[in-house]
């Protein structure tokens, strides 16, 4: 969880609204990238007949019919999933407090 601490002149809450905004914002273009990261999943998965989850633990690019190529396509997108799923629970964690308040 991140604790985020607004010191301001103005207004703490119309401030927080407007950060809160921001991170919803953000949420939602992770979210519209994580769908499609896992759309791009779904060939490799359906080809080889594996969960990208097995095919990261046990497979390697000797065990692909496309060879180096598509086993470095198929980990960075599971790489980007993985990527997009931390960043959308770290968002989704942040609290805000009043810097007054410590």
């Amino acid at each position: 969880m991140t604790t985020i601490y607004l010191e301001t002149s103005d207004d703490a809450t119309q401030v927080r609204s407007l950060v809160d905004a921001a991170i919803k914002r953000e949420i939602a273009h992770l979210e519209l990238a994580l769908t499609l990261a896992k759309q791009r999943l779904i060939p490799f998965e359906e080809k080889h007949g594996v969960s990208s989850e097995r095919f990261m633990s046990s497979m390697t690019a000797e065990d692909l019919s496309g060879g180096d190529d598509e086993y470095i396509q198929w980990a960075g997108e599971y790489a980007l999933v993985q990527d997009l799923h931390m960043k959308i629970n770290q968002l989704r964690g942040v609290t805000y407090r009043d810097s007054g308040i410590l």
